[in-house]
């Protein structure tokens, strides 16, 4: 089913430069505006002037980050920073990270990947995607004619695909091997060998690949494809549009984590959380967490566990603004079914954040589609120490702390052709932008 093979990628020429550190980043959607500034200083070559640019007072359609991006992607192949390789490779990632004590490494593949519309079931989403960020997307895609970074993908590797790639390069040194700014140490393999790349391919066709991270990149790599057949009469088949940079990982490679995605509300007043907390007893049984300023570390330790605890009863975290406790939320029995039973598939009522996002979002808040689909008053961060610490700055009114999603629950949602709520995974580590680039020019 799926379309996989090698192609000629653009890599930063290690004769000018020797850090790959220096340059890479990791992918625009989780890069804060403090990161921004930071990979802006750290090299005059960070990819980051190529997927998160700066505006500027009196940009124009004509003068934009994209339209800078597509500026300095020319000069820099131009002037050698940036290479294409003379021969068409597949890619092999290793990350090594230590997670909860233990030291991982995590292998991946680096490829084109055909595209296809997700009701053919070749290629399958698994979470809804920000309308507004969809566009920003595709008009850098317009500008640039790249893909800066790969879509983060699994494939069931029933055929030991991975063993064919590390024994590939068991021996040989990594043409790229540096250490990122959270410790994790990278390297990058080339694989020329033909034999290999028809191995791959062959083994890629009766697969079906399902999108861990860079949903709004494929549905924008899609979206590109249809506005070249609109506007681009030479436009064929056989034009690299047709296909998108993916790293493609097996769904039993053991450094494959998630994370779960915590939500971070604005714009939510007091009044709000009020009358939110007369009605959630309705729904849930609550437990209240009181602290003060001499035991907060450790009453949030505690509370965090029992959330932990509760990660097969739907358990749901929360805390406001001002507030001088943390409250964990336990579903009770059948209230999904109740509720939702003629709207939801089991195996979506069965996730935490469809409980988040249907019960506590909507019927009890009263958010609709439109709010939840303004990340201006969303946000999310992985870590609970950090979407905690945003309530007491004030940055945030509410958090609400999430157990992970199982990567099983993510492939039944996916196989049934179901989607689940924005954000309602996240994969870790995320795979770093400026290791290779996809060019769609002819």
């Amino acid at each position: 089913m799926a379309t996989v093979e090698p192609f000629r990628g653009v890599l930063y020429n290690p004769e000018i430069v020797a850090d790959s550190a220096a340059v890479t980043a990791p992918p625009y959607d989780v890069i804060t505006p403090e990161e921004q500034v930071t990979f802006y200083e750290r090299h005059p070559y960070n990819i980051i002037r190529l997927i998160l640019g700066r505006s500027e007072a009196g940009d124009t359609a004509r003068n934009n980050p994209h339209t800078r991006s597509a500026a300095y992607f020319r000069q820099w192949m131009s002037a050698g920073i940036l290479k294409q390789d003379d021969q068409a490779a597949v890619y092999l990632k290793a990350i090594t990270y230590v997670h909860e004590a233990r030291t991982i490494t995590r292998f991946g593949l680096i490829a084109r990947v055909g595209l296809e519309p997700f009701e053919k079931g070749v290629i399958l989403p698994h979470e809804k995607t920000f309308s507004k960020v969809r566009s920003e997307r595709l008009e850098l895609i317009k500008a640039t004619h790249c893909n800066y970074c790969p879509i983060f993908s699994l494939y069931p590797d029933d055929d030991g695909i991975l063993g064919t790639l590390e024994q590939s390069v068991d021996k040989s040194a990594p043409i790229v091997n540096f250490m990122d700014d959270q410790g994790h140490r990278h390297r990058l393999w080339r694989i020329l060998d033909p034999a290999i790349h028809r191995r791959v391919a062959e083994a890629m066709q009766d697969k079906r690949l399902l999108i861990a991270d860079g949903h709004h990149r494929y549905e924008t790599a899609l979206n590109f494809r249809k506005y070249l057949q609109d506007t681009d009469p030479s436009f064929s088949d056989q034009h690299p549009a047709n296909y998108v940079m993916m790293y493609l990982c097996s769904m039993r490679d053991p450094g494959m984590i998630i994370l779960a995605a915590h939500r971070l509300l604005k714009a939510v007043g007091v009044e709000n959380l009020r009358r939110a907390m007369e009605i959630i007893p309705t729904y849930f049984t609550v437990a209240e967490y009181p602290f003060s300023p001499v035991d907060r570390r450790q009453i949030q330790g505690t509370f965090l566990a029992d959330l932990a605890a509760g990660k097969d009863r739907q358990s749901i975290g929360m805390y406001a603004h001002k507030s001088t406790a943390f409250h964990l939320l336990t579903l009770k029995a059948g209230i999904m079914d109740q509720l939702f039973k003629n709207e939801l598939d089991e195996s979506l009522r069965l996730l935490d954040v469809s409980v988040l996002t249907h019960l506590v979002l909507m019927k009890v808040l009263g958010f609709d589609q439109a709010r939840l689909d303004n990340e201006q008053l969303i946000g999310y961060t992985s870590s609970a120490d950090k979407a905690l610490s945003s309530i007491d700055s004030g940055a945030y009114d509410a958090a609400f702390i999430l157990n992970p999603t199982r990567i099983e629950q993510v492939q039944e949602v996916a196989h049934k052709g179901l989607i689940m709520p924005r954000k309602s995974t996240y994969f870790y580590p995320k795979v770093q932008s400026g290791l290779v680039i996809n060019t769609l020019m002819e």
